[in-house]
């Protein structure tokens, strides 16, 4: 069962253009990953791939519709779980037809699906929605909880083809380790967008999306980056030598144009024994051979310069985001929190089997656990203050914390790109210094009255760091809720970087294997089904 897509082109409905000329080949029981930066229409390319969305030239040919998992589920919400996974006609035809009604409708839409309930609840409790009930709203479900169930669709539905675009953005730890699981042993072809690169190293093919058009890898993602970093290798050194040829071409003209001044010099001091109609014609001739010799060689400089910017566009662009945190003035090893017997408590029941103990300190790496629903923004509300205990307490010594959750909500939609950054300007910085933290932050002047209402996640995500480094108050605790959730890979790893370089507390709340190991996080606070907190071990 092969899909091809030939010669796609996209146009937004403002008439810019989002891609052209895109081209790939999924066949039969391929396991491939999609990836690429943010805003370069990987998400689109997936809805036009399964029919959502109409390109605006090329060819689509597929056997079958694929089967669909979005990132967002907004348009969801009114649904209820049976219409969300398209199957609310015949659950609702078989339920008529229990009761006696056996008219011919029911029978057609039915088409003897017999196990049709039997399935669903059989799929659902696979993936941890065990009772979830097939009438209940889509609205009422968390993120993770969505994302499970269109993930039970699988099996429900049973296609051959599956899209999944950034599935193990809501999921905890369980649910990621049940889509690995999948992704190894099921023989779907599979055409999945993510970041995740627990999840990439699983997959046969890599497809890169950029600016040029789509390069297929044949390999997992480490495959990928071995081949990445020699082609980069490649571009550095062609580089290296195209600007040293134009160097050379430069001073070769340059010596080329005073030889021939000498030489026009020489001329002209001879033309005083020619007649006049010589002296025009000589005239003429060397100021023709000096426009041949100027056109060549600017010619050439400019092929070689056009050339230096083509190799320029394709390396990847490195350090431009980086985290300007100061680092705190209190002493690394000082007690920030202190929680003793605490418990928290909705609808007058505590949210935690058991109390919870422990304290946080200066300079430590600690990553918040817990699967969907056991309290850690809960937790980091209380570590902030923001909350107080229903029961214990928690000691909070005198420190400044910068916080990112997962709406960005420090982002003000109402706002542009420029004046948002200009809320945290607290030292008065001029304009044009503003303009360069922006510009750090990946936001050229394209964007400065770009609308906050209209940034991706990404860009959300990196505004709000943007907010934080031009304010002048340095944390002394950094939290982040699922920070990697948003950003493309090359953000991850400059986000990575930048981390490594704080030397503040860092709390994370994230199920990222790859992102918690590479900013070297030291702890773990679990609050899945009971409290633990341990030191991790390299």
């Amino acid at each position: 069962m092969t899909l091809t897509a030939q010669q796609i082109t996209y146009i937004h409905p403002n008439k810019n253009l989002l891609f052209q000329n895109i081209s790939l080949t999924l066949n039969e029981h391929d396991k491939a990953a999609l990836i690429g930066n943010n805003g370069i229409g990987k998400s689109t390319l997936l809805k036009i791939l399964c029919g959502i969305l109409t390109p605006a030239q090329g060819i689509i040919k597929s056997e079958t519709k694929p089967y669909y998992i979005p990132q967002h589920y907004g348009q969801y919400n009114n649904n209820t779980i049976a219409e969300a996974l398209n199957v609310s006609q015949v659950l609702n035809a078989y339920y008529k037809i229990l009761n006696g009604e056996m008219a011919e409708k029911y029978i057609n839409i039915l088409n003897d699906d017999w196990t049709i309930e039997e399935r669903c609840n059989q799929a659902l409790s696979r993936w941890g929605l065990s009772g979830l009930p097939l009438t209940q709203k889509m609205e009422t479900l968390s993120g993770g909880e969505k994302t499970k169930v269109f993930l039970a669709g699988i099996m429900i539905n049973t296609p051959k083809i599956v899209f999944l675009d950034e599935p193990t953005n809501h999921l905890d730890t369980e649910g990621r380790n049940e889509l690995y699981n999948f992704v190894k042993t099921c023989d779907n072809s599979l055409l999945i967008v993510s970041h995740d690169r627990v999840l990439l190293e699983m997959l046969d093919l890599i497809y890169e999306f950029d600016k040029r058009g789509i390069t297929l890898y044949g390999g997992n993602y480490s495959f990928y980056k071995e081949q990445k970093e020699i082609e980069n290798n490649a571009l550095y050194n062609k580089l290296e030598e195209k600007e040293k040829s134009l160097r050379n071409a430069k001073k070769i003209a340059q010596k080329t144009f005073e030889r021939k001044q000498r030489q026009d010099e020489r001329g002209k001091k001879m033309q005083d024994s020619l007649p006049r109609i010589a002296i025009k014609r000589v005239t003429n001739r060397a100021e023709a051979s000096s426009a041949k010799l100027k056109e060549t060689h600017e010619g050439k400089i400019g092929t070689m310069s056009a050339d230096l910017t083509e190799i320029r566009q394709q390396l990847p662009n490195k350090g431009e985001m980086k985290m300007d945190f100061e680092n705190s003035a209190s002493h690394t090893g000082k007690i920030l929190v202190k929680v003793e017997d605490m418990n928290f408590g909705y609808n007058n029941q505590l949210l935690w089997p058991g109390a919870l103990c422990f304290e946080i300190r200066l300079g430590e790496r600690i990553n918040l656990q817990g699967n969907n629903g056991s309290g850690k923004t809960t937790l980091i509300k209380l570590i902030l203050g923001d909350l107080l205990p229903e029961t214990g307490k928690i000691m909070r010594s005198d420190f400044r914390a910068a916080y990112i959750d997962q709406d960005y909500s420090i982002i003000d939609t109402s706002l542009s790109v420029y004046n948002q950054a200009q809320q945290y300007n607290n030292d008065n910085l001029e304009e044009h210094e503003v303009k360069i933290r922006l510009n750090r932050y990946l936001f050229g002047k394209e964007t400065w009255d770009k609308p906050c209402s209209v940034l991706s996640g990404g860009e959300k995500m990196r505004l709000t760091l943007c907010c934080l480094m031009i304010s002048s108050k340095a944390p002394d605790i950094f939290i982040l809720d699922e920070p990697t959730n948003n950003l493309d890979i090359q953000n991850i790893e400059i986000l990575t970087s930048a981390i490594k370089e704080y030397k503040g507390t860092v709390i994370v709340v994230s199920h990222d294997i790859s992102f918690l190991e590479e900013i070297n996080i030291t702890r773990e606070i679990s609050l899945s089904e009971t409290f633990t907190d341990h030191i991790i071990y390299d």
